[in-house]
């Protein structure tokens, strides 16, 4: 997700600058969708999802502080009179179908972004601003489905499609005709896949933010191959993570699957090899130091988990001591 990302969703995702062929799916209403609903657009081929509740983040105090003490609050504001969207009260998900494509050597992803919007006023935005820049959005007719995009020099472009009043889609040309096949209801869903599903499953869905992606054996191996330091993470088949805000606390979890018990405590204590060297940062820089001593680093016979749990107040020093050696 490049260009629409910058010219498209710019307009959705501003926010984030202040801090089966069976029966197909139900499209998720804004406001009354479920984590389940939102799942059920994802394609049955996809190695990986990230979710990310806008709604229940961008209710939060801290973010609530950090925006309305931003430098560019009345440009957040200048936004919500042009667009009518308000993302603290308007954008409730976001959710990324990460796909991995033969011919390409990264994952290739797609966002569907689950809001209150209307749609002439965003179309009308998003043309205006690519007219200023001597561009021009062209249409692509998918199976009935209008794809817009903008012509580029890149080898693949990067759609963007307005689902219905409450769901906009953007990204990877694949990955968004992929969806839209989905929605067509000519493609099954991700509960069609039995090992992603499984690993969803076992992730901490009620978080702000989380992300279950599988791994597949030669994507390890290509990495091993490149760099040989990477050895101990041959038997890695997935990743599992969230993120969450809890009683002034950023709470965060990260577990790396792998079946071979020996591997995993390898990695667990050179992870914990790098920690011990940030004694050395933490001399100059304390706030630093106590976000170190906050990570755990374990093992088990299953994963390798890094868990850390932050305060509030902590992250606030961090982001004060980064402003004054600005200024």
């Amino acid at each position: 997700m490049k260009k629409f990302i910058g010219y498209g969703m710019a307009f959705v995702l501003i926010f984030f600058s202040f801090f089966s062929c069976e029966k197909g799916p139900s499209i998720p209403r804004a406001g009354s969708a479920t984590v389940k609903d939102m799942l059920s657009l994802v394609p049955e081929d996809a190695m990986g999802v990230i979710f990310i509740d806008a709604h229940r983040a961008m209710a939060t105090e801290m973010v609530d502080k950090t925006i309305k003490e931003s430098k560019d609050y009345q440009k957040y504001q200048e936004f919500i009179e042009k667009t009518g969207i308000n993302p603290q009260e308007d954008i409730y998900y976001v959710i990324v179908a990460l796909e991995k494509r033969p011919e390409k050597k990264d994952p290739q992803g797609g966002a569907i972004v689950n809001m209150k919007y209307e749609k002439e006023t965003m179309l009308g935005l998003i043309k205006a601003k690519l007219t200023e820049e001597g561009q021009r959005l062209e249409e692509e007719d998918y199976n009935g489905t209008v794809l817009y995009y903008v012509v580029e020099k890149e080898e693949e472009r990067d759609y963007l499609s307005f689902i219905d009043d409450s769901n906009i889609l953007a990204g990877n040309e694949a990955v968004v005709k992929s969806i839209t096949d989905v929605i067509q209801k000519t493609k099954a869903n991700v509960f069609k896949n039995e090992a992603l599903s499984s690993l969803i499953d076992e992730t901490n869905k009620q978080a702000m933010i989380w992300g279950a992606v599988t791994i597949p054996p030669e994507t390890i191996g290509q990495a091993v191959s490149e760099n040989p330091m990477l050895k101990n993470l041959e038997a890695v088949r997935a990743a599992a993570m969230y993120f969450d805000y809890k009683n002034k606390n950023i709470v965060a979890e990260i577990k790396i699957m792998s079946s071979d018990e020996t591997k995993n405590k390898e990695v667990a204590d050179l992870l914990n090899g790098f920690k011990a060297m940030g004694g050395i940062i933490a001399a100059k820089k304390p706030e630093i130091g106590e976000v170190i001593n906050k990570i755990e680093i374990t093992s088990s016979p299953d994963y390798v988990k890094i868990f850390a749990s932050l305060p509030e107040e902590l992250i606030q020093k961090i982001k004060e001591t980064a402003q004054e050696e600005k200024e």
